[in-house]
């Protein structure tokens, strides 16, 4: 037996379901054009690196973004492998 419930078996609520409005939560969202093609990458630092990493980006009059994207090719060709860009 499983030991998640099958949402299938479940009885429909009782209470009438809330109509969407154009623009709201239930709509499926819509890809932005500036991350089509595009994949996240994240991970979790200290807020040290984090406020450092910001500050250094702003001092560059670079995004956060693309800092990143910076130091991400510099760790390949620090690893023998070709940049890939932004």
């Amino acid at each position: 037996m499983s030991r998640f419930a099958n949402l299938a078996d479940k009885a429909p609520s009782s209470t009438p379901a809330k109509e969407a409005s154009p623009g709201s939560a239930t709509d499926s969202p819509v890809t932005p054009p500036s991350r089509v093609g595009r994949k996240a990458i994240s991970g979790y630092f200290s807020p040290e690196m984090s406020l450092a990493m910001h500050m250094c980006a702003r001092k560059q009059g670079m995004s956060l973004q693309d800092l990143m994207a910076e130091a991400f090719n510099d760790v390949l060709r620090k690893h023998g492998e070709s940049p890939i860009g932004k």
